[in-house]
């Protein structure tokens, strides 16, 4: 029998869940959300543009954050696999740079649409260049700050990632998602996104941009969407019978998870869903199973 670690708060202030607050998880790709907030909240306040491009590249912070600059993911290098199973030490940003881009660009950017880490790494790194703080930091005090969060932190050490819920993860070193890896309890994750969507970390401008969705097409084999697409730092569509579906889904050694806000149900949702395993549609399922009570 699977076992969920859940979170669910709702519009009208009601807050429940499953498992303890005191077991702590890496939010894998739910970063990548966090990260798209930062840029926006610094867009907001004139820090940076995400329209301009970056120097030296043909792409902009926009793009990158929507995964359309057309940059591979280095998740297609097989070296970058066996590294990991061999339990060696993260490569360098720079080699790991080279081996994913040694074929080149997927596609101009603005032209298609392309799932990519790296993308994320190199977004992350201009939004610390732009505002001389790291992300960490930011993290800090665009959200966490802000919405009262605790448990949240930024992995950067094997020894942190000893201490998470899931077991297998402490034989990992976070230095291998480039882009950064936050982890945190439950409770918090779900906490993020209901503040991004009550309006306490962005203004409405800015989350009306996050919103806008490059579509994917429909159904996915073994998941519950039935429609997909992509914002900035949202994956965006539809899941089965909760409808409309915005947040992040994550995955990485022993653990996943799905982060989401559904706004359809009668009382509008924010339900965070973690649990053991591989596979992404187990955490979004349940999500909904949560969301399908309301």
């Amino acid at each position: 029998m699977t076992t969920f670690h859940s979170y669910c708060i709702s519009a009208s202030g009601e807050e429940w869940g499953q498992g303890s607050e005191s077991a702590l998880f890496p939010y894998w790709s739910f970063t990548k959300t966090a990260i798209a907030i930062c840029a926006l909240k610094l867009s907001e306040n004139g820090v940076l543009n995400l329209d301009t491009t970056l120097d030296g590249e043909p792409f902009t912070l926009r793009q990158l954050l929507a995964h359309t600059a057309g940059l591979p993911d280095y998740g297609i290098l097989k070296s970058y696999h066996e590294a990991v199973a061999a339990g060696e030490a993260p490569w360098s940003r720079d080699d790991l740079l080279s081996a994913v881009m040694a074929k080149g660009t997927l596609f101009n950017p603005g032209e298609g649409w392309a799932y990519s880490n790296v993308g994320y790494m190199l977004a992350r790194e201009h939004i610390e260049a732009a505002s001389g703080l790291s992300f960490s930091r930011l993290t800090d005090e665009i959200i966490c700050q802000p919405l009262g969060l605790k448990s949240i932190t930024l992995a950067t050490t094997p020894d942190q990632f000893s201490r998470l819920h899931c077991e297998a993860a402490g034989h990992y070193h976070p230095g291998w998602v480039y882009h950064g890896c936050l982890m945190g309890n439950v409770p918090d994750a779900a906490k993020l996104l209901q503040g991004l969507f009550s309006g306490r970390l962005i203004g409405p401008k800015a989350l009306a941009q996050m919103q806008v969705r490059y579509p994917l097409g429909g159904a996915i084999e073994g998941r519950p969407w039935t429609e997909c697409g992509y914002g900035i730092g949202l994956m965006m569509g539809a899941m089965a019978q909760a409808g409309r579906a915005v947040g992040h889904s994550g995955g990485g050694p022993s653990c996943v998870n799905a982060v989401y806000h559904f706004p359809d149900v009668k009382d509008p949702l924010t339900v965070a869903c973690f649990t053991a395993g591989s596979h992404e549609g187990v955490p979004e399922a349940e999500a909904v199973r949560l969301a399908g009570e309301r």
